[in-house]
């Protein structure tokens, strides 16, 4: 190897947390989070199966994909691990709204982030276009896991002054 050779690592801001973790199947309950087929979804229903005389109890989940709200069902062993995602909540105040449909978010430290798009979900898409329209201060509600960052709520903080 010559010393000529220059390295280049990419860094990454997350300090290499993981994107999941690991949990086992059979303490997953309803309304809990986990990755089915590569993809973050919320827990609807649970059942647990008994087998015969050697096999293993199996946990049959269903859920929905909290991003684009697809229902995804898997069935595992209930003493294997499945991933579960590590999901995340953050609150922007709205700053604007683009033609193309990007919002600008003002964050705690007060930089902008002007990476998101609106939501696909019509009544939140509405509510969140009506109230910038009429001025008021808007507080809107992201979602994040495994790398995707999604619009889920908001909140209406009063008039801007």
């Amino acid at each position: 190897m010559s010393d000529s050779e220059e390295h280049h690592f990419e860094s990454k801001a997350d300090a290499g947390a993981s994107k999941t973790y690991p949990q086992q199947a059979g303490t997953i309950r309803k309304s809990g989070h986990i990755v089915i087929k590569n993809r973050p979804c919320k827990v609807v229903e649970v059942s647990t199966s008994k087998t015969g005389k050697h096999g293993h109890a199996k946990c049959h989940f269903v859920a929905i994909d909290i991003f684009n709200g697809k229902k995804l069902e898997d069935i595992v062993p209930s003493s294997h691990n499945c991933d579960v995602p590590h999901v995340n909540r953050t609150d922007y105040q709205l700053i604007d709204i683009s033609e193309d449909g990007f919002v600008s978010l003002l964050t705690e430290s007060g930089g902008t982030k002007d990476d998101l798009k609106l939501p696909s979900d019509e009544a939140l898409l509405t509510q969140i276009k009506d109230g910038f329209g009429e001025g008021k201060d808007l507080i809107v509600t992201v979602m994040s896991a495994m790398g995707e960052e999604q619009i889920c709520a908001l909140k209406d903080i009063g008039p801007k002054n």
